[in-house]
């Protein structure tokens, strides 16, 4: 085809005689040399189309020919796919050297070339993908991921082949988090303990805060303390059990549903290194590979180096705990009475604005620090860089995504002392506590105002921004046409609109795919490892992808240059990312439900120190008094110096009151822990201990239970080898 063209290079017109001239020239008489077609379009920027010669896909196709196959006559190269073509191409683009030993990449750094990009086609693939894929009113559709392949390549078909996978199971698990929820409404606010909360009205608790703050009543947190039993009850529990084995079944059933897609493109025994080999010869028949090595000083180096910017992003979780913390004391101190009330709530709300401001801002840290520590291990080939890439910058994001969750459902009211001995900061502000009725409530807050945020602000800047640049764009294009009323309207070239049009889309890099990749991922493990405390998760995960692979697919298809195809056979390194998150998901859960729920301790309560065992009644729940032995006596006469023992609401004469209560399992006398603290700290240990275990066990199971690859895709490799022996006997 004389008119079809696989790469265009954007040049800004240069002065002629000017460095950045004569670099382009020799670029572009090293590519004629190799026989590549140039063509030249002069507009308000210079293109430059380029072809490549025949003989370049014969030798690709001569070099991985398939001896099985029938033998392929080596000028039948009409049967190469566009995916292939635009690949080798850019392949052969990005590795040309100058005779000032320059590539394309410097030359662009260099603005000799501005952009290069290969074109989308107006062909029959394109309107199918344009009408019955990158649309939103197919939300519920099947995505057409043969199409897609011819399209854009194997790597962006299996991108979307795992994203509607894992948006089909997370329906599954959707459902079952909504009737944990549902069950928690309707089933648990009537539970036994929030009754006693609720019927509290002489439980005079100590003051949350040194200045301002009265004691009060537990009874007030009545509401809290329902909210608190409508996460926190016996269907969580099982629920943490369901999504741990969901986990597994899902990366079980996707290695499956992969072999299956994957052999059917014939690529599942396919060779990574042998391709990069055969293009490398292609390009330059004088290439020497690139030995493997490995340096240890040089690992050493890289270790040290994660290890300190993980350092960082936990002090930075360690900073918005002491914002927290300030934060609070300052709105007790305010003098509107709403603000004082809500103190601790306003202080986690904002706090969690805030921590998602420090997600977008540290993103991008992040991302340039593992490029430094990329460069630095210095990669043999792109994919060992890709990997080791994508290991450093999903670490540094988990870690600045969780590390303040981390905090407030391990750390939170764990380490801030008693009355009359408070942990503080400074010396001044004291930490923060737990609400009365429980840390999970405060975790649930914070899972819920981060994944709304994270996916609804993420969502709408990530489709609006590539949106209005390009309605940008094409406002800028009639311009010139006016310029030519005047003359006789001269022929335009066919190639100069195609190519303006796609110039005027918005550039896709190498990082386009990995960055949708990567905010999967985050959500993966945002529906996994906390889900304990938020049943909600994988419902908001749901509506969110079904969205997403419409955004991704418009934003591909209308929005953006096409992107360079690449070949691959799975998702990559994303897979085992993607293990150890479900190995994650049983230690968090674990620990959420031993360590931040009330679980634990109401178990020890009912079958050690209840009315159920101590006086053998039957009659009641087995929970009565629960909320009495959790609480701890203190003497106000042991209060601090510079604690201002607060002016006493007018219900009680302020003489009367002698001693306050605070949720801790301490003796009146001496504050020492008691009995019943070492007893539920044992049970939450052996809990977390037998959780895990079984938890990881049925893991095994399940992933025993299912095998990787379908008997199929064996039984298909299996007639193969049989069929190409006996043609040679």
């Amino acid at each position: 085809d004389e008119d079809k063209w696989d790469f265009v290079l954007v040049s800004d017109i240069h002065e002629v005689g000017s460095q950045r001239e004569i670099k382009r020239k020799k670029f572009l008489d090293e590519l004629s040399k190799k026989g590549f077609a140039i063509k030249k379009i002069e507009d308000k920027k210079l293109f430059y189309g380029v072809r490549a010669p025949r003989q370049i896909f014969q030798k690709y196709q001569w070099l991985l020919r398939n001896p099985n196959s029938r033998q392929q006559n080596p000028s039948d190269d009409h049967n190469i796919p566009v995916t292939t073509r635009i690949r080798i191409v850019n392949f052969i683009l990005q590795n040309t050297t100058t005779p000032d030993f320059e590539k394309l990449q410097d030359l662009i750094k260099k603005r000799v070339f501005e952009a290069t990009f290969p074109l989308h086609e107006n062909d029959s693939v394109r309107e199918f993908l344009k009408e019955k894929w990158a649309r939103w009113s197919l939300v519920f559709h099947k995505q057409p991921i043969e199409k897609i392949r011819c399209y854009f390549g194997e790597k962006v078909a299996l991108y979307f082949a795992w994203l509607g996978w894992y948006t089909c199971l997370l329906g599954i698990a959707a459902a079952a988090g909504l009737v944990v929820f549902v069950a928690g409404i309707t089933v648990f606010s009537s539970s036994q303990v929030s009754k006693e909360i609720c019927q509290a009205n002489n439980t005079i608790m100590c003051p949350l805060c040194d200045q301002k703050c009265p004691f009060w009543l537990l009874s007030e947190t009545c509401t809290y303390a329902k909210v608190t039993h409508m996460i926190d009850n016996e269907g969580t529990v099982l629920f943490a059990m369901f999504m741990a084995i969901w986990a597994t079944v899902f990366l079980e059933l996707w290695k499956r549903q992969r072999a299956t897609v994957v052999t059917d493109w014939d690529l599942y025994r396919w060779d990574e290194e042998k391709e990069a080999l055969a293009m490398e010869l292609i390009n330059n028949m004088q290439h020497e590979p690139q030995k493997h090595q490995h340096s240890y000083l040089r690992s050493t180096i890289v270790l040290l180096l994660v290890l300190v910017m993980i350092a960082v992003l936990i002090g930075i979780a360690h900073a918005l705990v002491i914002y927290r913390v300030i934060a609070t004391a300052l709105f007790t101190q305010s003098n509107s009475e709403f603000i004082r009330e809500q103190a601790n709530t306003m202080a986690v709300m904002t706090g969690a604005v805030l921590h998602y401001i420090t997600i977008v801002v540290m993103t991008k840290v992040n991302r340039q620090v593992a490029l430094f520590l990329c460069d630095l291990e210095k990669p043999r080939t792109f994919s060992h860089r890709e990997n080791n890439f994508t290991v450093k910058i999903f670490t540094f994001q988990f870690f600045t995504n969780f590390s303040s969750l981390i905090y407030i459902a391990f750390f939170l009211g764990r380490i801030n002392g008693h009355p009359g001995n408070y942990v503080r900061i400074a010396g001044k502000w004291r930490l923060e506590e737990c609400h009365p009725s429980g840390c999970i409530t405060d975790l649930f807050i914070q899972m819920a105002i981060i994944m709304v945020l994270k996916q609804t602000i993420s969502n709408v800047i990530e489709y609006l921004i590539p949106w209005i640049t390009h309605k940008m764009h094409k406002k800028q294009r009639p311009k010139k046409r006016s310029l030519m009323v005047g003359e006789e309207e001269e022929v335009e070239d066919p190639c100069k609109r195609q190519w303006l049009s796609n110039y005027q889309l918005n550039e896709v890099n190498i990082f386009s795919l990995f960055d949708e990749f990567l905010e999967m991922v985050i959500q993966y493990s945002f529906t996994t490892i906390f889900v304990a405390a938020f049943p909600l998760a994988p419902l908001l995960a749901f509506f969110n992808n079904l969205l997403e692979i419409r955004l991704d697919a418009i934003k591909m298809m209308r929005l953006s240059r096409r992107m360079v195809p690449r070949k691959a056979n799975d998702i990559g390194i994303w897979l085992q990312v993607l293990e150890a998150i479900g190995i994650l998901a049983v230690i968090g859960n674990g620990l959420v439900i031993a360590i931040t729920s009330d679980f634990i301790p109401v178990q020890v309560y009912k079958y050690t120190y209840s009315p159920c065992v101590t006086e053998n009644s039957t009659g009641v729940d087995c929970s009565t008094g629960y909320i009495n032995h959790s609480l701890s006596v203190f003497r106000i006469q042991d209060f601090e110096s510079h604690t201002k023992v607060p002016e006493m609401r007018l219900e009680f004469a302020r003489d009367e009151i002698k001693e306050c209560r605070y949720r801790d399992y301490r003796n009146a006398d001496d504050y020492s822990y008691t009995v019943q603290f070492w007893h539920i700290f044992a049970a939450r240990l052996a809990f977390l201990i037998l959780f895990e275990h079984a938890a990881l066990c049925v893991k095994l199971i399940a992933a025993w239970y299912v095998p990787d690859v379908p008997q199929s895709v064996k039984n298909n490799f299996l007639e193969r080898k049989h069929s190409n022996l006996r043609k040679e006997l």
